[in-house]
């Protein structure tokens, strides 16, 4: 039994590495392994079979390889037993993640979508794979050398002894297998993985020098189409780059999503690696499957070092993505200042702009780049923000961006630009000021700095007088107010035969009655097509909560006893027709506010408020605020409680 074979699932498995077991051991092995093995991985046999991929065009050719690429100072001899010191980046990247990365991209470093698994493959510890593992070289070489011994067989996920061995960074071990069976070197494990590309991904020098030595394939990548330079660029190991360099290793290939071992090191801020790569010929305008540079990768994860090197080296700084972003506007999205300094330092062209139109002066705008912003404000033109359709101030205000906001309006930046069509139509509102945004964020500080700096109060469609007011935030609307907001503003779409911005007030008495004092129209409230006649009924089509926004039409527009119908406001209507009253003369009310009034017995002393004759003082102070003005009543030569009494205001006892 000691070189018997047993037939399982068609394939012939040698176990005569277990001679010294009894005939009864071996068969309860056997049986255990039919029992438990599942329909085995038949693609990974096939794989970890297959021969090596052949070097593709990109790769070298013998004069270039012979060329000595050593990791500090060139040329250098890496046959040493001893690995060199760890060459990990000072400016460890953040995550990988693509430019427009897709939507169920996972947590796994972006370059290595299958990495290694912390542990070997090791279903069953086999007498071999445990010496392997220990470093029992001459252990290793008894079981090697035993007749029947078939080296080139994987255990079950495709792992063979010198991935075991490479694994464990064992090159003595490496040795005695690679003496006894040599042909098993480039076989691949079940992900495709070469011995080579095992101990490159557990940095393993020594055992990369020995693989090498025997002739390992540098260019087998595994199934993510990542080669042993790629993984060793991923690595940031410079001595086993600078091995497989030396053995004419292909530079230029592309892992599955496209990065090359140049796009990896610069990622790692590897400038030493970088330059070997470039010595050797690696191609610096070659993209990932987002059309995304190297280059473009330093900027993004603000490698500075690396950045420099490439532009030595000639990469284009104005290479554009594939959705038509710059190296500087990736810099400026991520808040890279040192970056941002480099390219403009370089020339970047701060006026060209991805396919969204945006530049990177917006992007930086957005995210509250103040520095950012104030170096790319020198370097933008004005002209070519305006084509864009959107100021970077819109985005700033948007966002919040206070500094970043100041530091535009101190550059002249128009704070009455607007959106164009397009921009304006992606928003319900149809909003097209930076002065909307900061008013619908109840921003008072961002209100205050654009009000101060010119910002027309009367520009948007939905003025922000009644976004305030819906708001009920007085400090906004009285800073609108202050600064020139027409408070008698319709809205195109919604026409009303009253002042708009009352249907957002009535429920703030105090705002209300401010409004009022300001210029409000209330003889309007009170004008009825339908007098005392019945009046037809309301058909809301609408929540309650919406039909303060809009209300069926009927004629040239609403009427304010249609709106104030509505049963969100009806329970204030005696109170607002109470303040209406205060600043109109004789009026009649109509039979809807007639209802409304008699609907609450309290309400009833409005009613003979409403009735003829008014008093004198009362007409008087309307005929003189007609004639002088509301801003002038100040200057008039008149005691101040006459004053308080023509400003509405309450007079007190002893006045």
């Amino acid at each position: 039994m000691a070189a018997a074979s047993i037939s399982r699932s068609g394939a012939v498995e040698d176990y005569s590495v277990y001679s010294n077991l009894s005939d009864e051991e071996l068969l309860q092995i056997a049986i255990e392994r039919s029992l438990t093995d599942t329909s085995c991985n038949t693609a990974n046999a096939i794989a970890a079979t297959s021969p090596p991929r052949q070097p593709d065009s990109s790769r070298p050719n013998a004069a270039a390889a012979n060329t000595n690429y050593s990791s500090r100072n060139p040329p250098a001899n890496y046959s040493s037993h001893n690995p060199p010191a760890n060459y990990s980046s000072h400016n460890p990247p953040a995550k990988h993640s693509s430019h427009n990365p897709p939507a169920a991209q996972t947590d796994v470093h972006y370059s290595s979508p299958n990495p290694p698994s912390e542990k070997p493959p090791d279903p069953e510890e086999e007498p071999l794979f445990k010496a392997i593992r220990v470093g029992d070289a001459s252990r290793v070489r008894a079981l090697a050398m035993r007749p029947g011994m078939n080296l080139m067989l994987p255990s079950k996920p495709g792992w063979l002894a010198i991935h075991q061995a490479a694994w464990y960074g064992q090159d003595t071990c490496l040795r005695v297998l690679l003496s006894g069976q040599p042909g098993m070197i480039n076989k691949r494990a079940d992900r495709g993985e070469s011995a080579l590309l095992v101990a490159i991904s557990k940095d393993q020098l020594r055992c990369v020098e020995v693989l090498l030595e025997n002739g390992a394939d540098p260019d087998i990548p595994n199934y993510d189409k990542e080669t042993p330079l790629y993984k060793a660029c991923e690595k940031s190991n410079a001595a086993i780059v600078a091995a497989l360099l030396n053995r004419g290793a292909a530079v230029n290939t592309h892992c599955i999503q496209g990065w090359t071992a140049l796009q990896e090191a610069a990622c790692r801020n590897n400038v030493e690696i970088c330059e070997m790569l470039l010595k050797a010929g690696a191609k610096h305008e070659l993209t990932n499957m987002y059309g995304i540079s190297p280059l473009f990768t330093a900027a993004q994860s603000g490698q500075v070092a690396a950045l420099r090197c490439l532009l030595k080296h000639g990469a284009d700084i104005n290479s554009q993505a594939a959705d038509g972003a710059t190296a500087l506007y990736e810099a400026a999205k991520n808040g890279h200042q040192e970056i941002v300094e480099l390219l403009l330092s370089q020339n970047a062209d701060a006026n060209k702009p991805g396919k969204t139109g945006l530049l990177p002066l917006h992007i930086a705008a957005q995210r509250g780049s103040d520095i950012i912003v104030s170096m790319l404000i020198k370097a933008t033109s004005k002209a070519r923000v305006r084509r864009t359709g959107i100021s970077p101030l819109h985005l700033a205000a948007e966002r919040n961006r206070d500094d970043v906001l100041e530091s535009l309006i101190e550059a002249r930046f128009d704070v009455n630009a607007r959106l164009s069509e397009d921009r304006s139509k992606l928003y319900q509102d149809r909003r097209s000021t930076a002065l909307y945004f900061s008013v619908i964020n109840n921003n008072v500080d961002a209100v205050h700095m654009l009000l101060a700096a010119g910002a027309d109060p009367n520009l948007d469609m939905f003025r922000p007088l009644m976004v305030a007011a819906r708001q009920g935030c007085i400090r906004t609307v009285t800073m609108l107010v202050e600064h020139g907001a027409d408070i008698n503003a319709s809205i195109p779409t919604h026409p009303t035969t009253f002042p708009a911005v009352y249907m957002f007030s009535m429920k703030y008495l105090p705002m209300f009655k401010y409004l009022l004092d300001h210029g409000g129209h209330a003889l309007s409230c009170f004008n009825c097509i339908y007098g005392n006649r019945p009046h037809p009924p309301i058909k809301t089509t609408r929540s309650e909560r919406e039909l303060t926004d809009r209300v069926p039409q009927q004629g040239a527009g609403v009427q304010f006893c249609e709106m104030i119908s509505a049963p969100s406001i009806s329970r204030w209507a005696g109170p607002i027709i109470d303040v209406l009253l205060d600043y109109v003369g004789h009026v009649t009310l109509c039979s809807r506010l007639m209802e409304h009034l008699d609907s609450f017995s309290d309400w009833s002393v409005i009613k003979d408020k409403a009735a003829p004759p008014r008093p004198l003082m009362h007409l008087c102070r309307l005929q003189i605020l007609q004639l002088v003005g509301r801003r002038r009543l100040k200057r008039l030569p008149l005691p101040g409680s006459l004053i308080r009494f023509l400003q509405h205001q309450e007079i007190p006892e002893d006045d």
